[in-house]
């Protein structure tokens, strides 16, 4: 692939020879997005990558919030294919500030290295992956973001009786069956060590979040606000998918069964999986796994609002493509909490009682080993000698875990008890808790 720059006053454009990779079989599309445009099928394409309004202001904003920002790091798109990549372009404009074009050159030319890795995994391990049958029904772990989620997954997938997907296959998911033995311990030198928005560790092989591979798998996702900060969510819909076109619901379906069988062909043991965005689609879920479980986990909303908030600010910074504003934010987190558990309490009562339960994150970190041993036992699952010990190994380590402090002005708080009224009540959270 040729990459050809030429710069101009207001704008920069390039040219990209590429050739979209062919399916070989007749199988859940991965390699494609949903989206199909007529120069996909073309030698060359050309996309403009157009410089914000206000850059260099939000530019002098995010250096003064520490944000560190280098081209080569690998981001969490760095898996993406190539169709999901110039779907991704397409679909938001185009609209990438000037310092982030070398990230974009550096991402488009992996998106081409992974569709080419994609068409091998194909090859060589397509037609497994649609006759694998899942292990067991999955587990979801659910709730808002910065709620807990990762904790409580990774401290359910230090039973070995579990497989997750692993931080690899999500940013890797279109070649990890055929990557992971030797591109892995390459690419590491190029892995932080831990998320910018927490001092939470990053690895290879640690869980994390699937959605991140539906992005890369080129579907539509509201996690592409990350990658296009300062504009509107183009995919809101795919959050809880039940206004999708009936095709486009199931094709998001298919894709989702496809990496599950994926994951379940590398190894075969029931998978724990973890997005907060799975909190708005239970419903559905439950339509291709009607016997799938979930957990979900509430935290205290004066907590949760500021750390989704500097979560948010730390990721538009680092994955974005955009400078960031971070305009509207606050509004944005305060909507899309109500969104979720509108949705989620629409579908509550469509699990059955022996396949859902409920965690506080307050109770998960006092004594994380009572909480799982209560999950397990409503679960009827068994609490056997090694996954006590990890638990054991893992509660003294986190001991020197550090969490971030916040404080919030009153009139945030009043925000959060006015909007968020029904989940204070719901979980019990009251002023004397913060």
């Amino acid at each position: 692939m040729r990459w050809c720059l030429f710069r101009r006053t207001h704008n920069l454009i390039f040219l990209v020879s590429a050739a979209e990779c062919r399916r070989t079989a007749p199988q859940p599309r991965i390699l494609d997005g949903w989206h199909h445009h007529p120069l996909l099928s073309h030698s060359s394409m050309i996309f403009a990558v157009l410089e914000s309004a206000n850059s260099s202001q939000a530019s002098r904003h995010a250096r003064l919030t520490g944000a560190i920002d280098r081209p080569w790091h690998l981001r969490a798109w760095s898996g993406i294919c190539l169709s999901g990549w110039f779907n991704a372009l397409r679909r938001h404009g185009f609209r990438v500030s000037p310092s982030k074009v070398p990230m974009a050159c550096i991402l488009g030319a992996m998106s081409t290295f992974n569709s080419s890795l994609a068409v091998l995994q194909r090859l060589l391990y397509g037609r497994k992956i649609e006759r694998t049958d899942l292990a067991a029904d999955p587990i979801f772990v659910v709730g808002h973001w910065r709620s807990g989620t990762t904790l409580l997954h990774e401290l359910l997938v230090l039973d070995e009786n579990f497989t997750f997907p692993n931080t690899y296959a999500c940013f890797s998911p279109n070649h990890f069956l055929v990557s992971e033995v030797w591109l892995k311990g390459l690419l590491s030198i190029f892995l932080p060590r831990k998320r910018p928005m927490d001092n939470m560790a990053i690895g290879w092989n640690l869980p994390q979040e699937d959605e991140w591979a539906l992005c890369n798998m080129g579907m539509p996702s509201p996690y592409l606000k990350i990658m296009f900060p300062n504009l509107p969510v183009v995919d809101r819909a795919y959050q809880d998918l039940r206004g999708l076109p009936a095709p486009l619901r199931r094709q998001w379906q298919d894709q989702f069964m496809w990496l599950l069988k994926a994951l379940t062909a590398r190894e075969s043991k029931r998978i724990i999986l973890k997005t907060p965005v799975h909190t708005f689609r239970v419903a559905a879920l439950l339509e291709i796994l009607p016997n799938a479980r979930f957990i979900h986990i509430s935290r205290n909303p004066m907590d949760l609002f500021p750390s989704t908030i500097h979560t948010w600010k730390r990721m538009y910074q680092y994955q974005g493509l955009q400078v960031p504003r971070f305009e509207d934010l606050e509004e944005e987190v305060l909507q899309t909490f109500c969104e979720m558990y509108q949705a989620f309490d629409a579908d509550r009562h469509l699990l059955k009682s022996q396949q859902f339960f409920e965690v506080k994150y307050e109770d998960v970190a006092a004594d994380p080993i009572a909480s799982l041993k209560s999950i397990y036992a409503h679960f009827n699952l068994p609490v056997h000698t090694q996954v006590m010990n990890s638990w054991q190994a893992y509660v003294r380590e986190a001991g020197s875990y550090k969490k971030n402090r916040y404080e919030l002005s009153e009139s945030q708080q009043l925000a959060l008890r006015n909007r968020w009224a029904s989940y204070f009540n719901r979980y019990g959270y009251t002023d004397d808790d913060e």
